[in-house]
């Protein structure tokens, strides 16, 4: 029989979808989120991207990135956060998700943090659809803070990615 873990407001807590391990912290809004160090394929400072006509809003564009062309998603817009102009300390981390490769902008790159297993925490779940935990894999504790660990392989779809990709040749 399975034991379940109640979470707010009685809700059932998915089990984490990440384990321990070492995570590329940055900001967000003043918040601290994760990113699973195997999905970074580099950092780079925020420059302004092609524009894709039709993409959804949170597609900022597309850069040039030694010959290939990665798309950008503003993570602030992704979340539902307000936008914020983009400053000397605004970054771009460069995932690999699948076979693909999309840059994210956050507000700020922070350090790299090794969390054993037992400092991750399953991503609470809500009743209500009016808090979003689908991008969370989990949450990590270290030093006292609480950092949002990300599933980037849910920060866009299948069919997104194909709209990218299929934008991003027409441009």
């Amino acid at each position: 029989m399975m034991s379940s873990t109640l979470g707010v407001a009685g809700d059932v807590r998915r089990p984490p979808r990440s384990a321990g391990g070492e995570f590329l912290t940055f900001h967000l809004a003043g918040e601290s989120y994760g990113i699973h160090i195997l999905n970074i394929q580099e950092i780079r400072s925020y420059s302004s991207p092609a524009a894709l006509p039709g993409a959804p809003d949170f597609i900022r564009g597309v850069v040039n990135l030694r010959g290939s062309i990665v798309p950008i998603i503003d993570l602030r817009i992704r979340f539902g956060m307000p936008s914020r102009a983009h400053d000397e300390f605004t970054a771009v981390i460069v995932l690999n998700i699948g076979a693909h490769v999309i840059g994210v902008v956050v507000d700020s790159v922070s350090d790299v943090v090794t969390l054993q297993d037992a400092a991750v925490q399953s991503a609470p779940a809500f009743a209500s659809s009016a808090f979003n935990t689908e991008y969370m894999a989990g949450i990590g504790i270290a030093d006292a803070e609480m950092i949002i660990l990300l599933d980037v392989e849910r920060l866009v779809t299948p069919s997104q990615l194909g709209l990218i990709a299929q934008a991003a040749t027409t441009a």
